[in-house]
């Protein structure tokens, strides 16, 4: 399997995942905010996976841009809306699969 073929398979679950969560409990609770910032803060394991995830959340898009940009990879826009809409689990794979695009594009040239 191709890496390109592999970072798409981990896109779709990346986002299909967190979402098989997310969305039973918006339909439940709707759009609360609040309640979403207790229950995600609720005890110090859920808080401590919560700073985690900001946090690499944050690093990810500063890493996209960085690194995108040194390598001139197109679309940058797209894993970083993928990050904040659903998470790190979409926006890396799909950084990953942007960048190995164009990786293979420019040894195809070569």
């Amino acid at each position: 399997m191709k890496p390109r073929h592999f970072y798409l398979i981990c896109c779709a679950l990346g986002f299909v995942l967190p979402y098989s969560q997310f969305v039973p409990w918006v339909l439940e609770h709707g759009l609360n905010f609040g309640l979403f910032f207790r229950e995600l803060f609720a005890n110090r394991i859920s808080a401590f996976f919560a700073m985690d995830v900001i946090l690499s959340a944050i690093v990810l898009i500063w890493f996209i841009h960085s690194e995108g940009k040194r390598l001139r990879v197109r679309l940058l826009w797209l894993p970083t809306i993928g990050t904040l809409l659903v998470g790190v689990s979409l926006g890396f794979p799909l950084f990953l699969f942007l960048r190995q695009a164009m990786l293979d594009r420019t040894t195809a040239r070569a």
